[in-house]
């Protein structure tokens, strides 16, 4: 079940239950979702979904810290609940001991392959460089054909496939 479907069964549910305050963060949540299909003119996929949970839960968050600034603990108890009720939807974070013993596992991965296959991994890690880099020009690839038509993003024309 992709998460969109996911979504809209919470939904479903939430409404069964009369649970207004979940039924409102996941109906922000589907409208901030379809404005992007609609703008962009394409479905979203996971990922996508997946910024834009991400987006919702910052700016919420950013509301709270504001909230709380100007002496509004109501204000910031409801986005608090707005935020909990998003946050079902991200997945599991590693605590930083997880992270760390992560990264290390594979920091000390030691490969043997053909020439042909390290030159994909090497093509595939400037690949997901390249992929971070460019994410805070554009957050799909809609919005990168854009950058680059409008000159934002700039692509030399006697290029190599490794220089682009």
């Amino acid at each position: 079940m992709s998460l969109k479907e996911q979504i809209l069964a919470d939904m479903k549910t939430a409404m069964r239950e009369k649970n207004a305050s979940q039924l409102e963060s996941i109906r922000m949540l589907r409208a901030a979702i379809q404005r992007k299909e609609v703008d962009d003119q394409i479905e979203l996929g996971d990922d996508d979904v997946m910024v834009i949970l991400q987006k919702q839960i910052k700016q919420s968050q950013d509301a709270i810290s504001q909230f709380k600034a100007g002496d509004r603990p109501d204000l910031a108890e409801k986005e608090q609940t707005h935020v909990d009720n998003l946050m079902v939807y991200m997945p599991e974070q590693l605590t930083d001991e997880e992270g760390k013993t992560v990264v290390r596992a594979f920091r000390t991965v030691t490969l043997e392959v053909t020439p042909q296959i390290a030159e994909k991994v090497a093509v595939a890690q400037t690949i997901g460089q390249l992929t971070l880099v460019l994410r805070s020009i554009a957050d799909n690839q809609a919005e990168l054909e854009r950058a680059i038509a409008s000159g934002d993003v700039r692509i030399p024309d006697n290029a190599s496939p490794e220089e682009e």
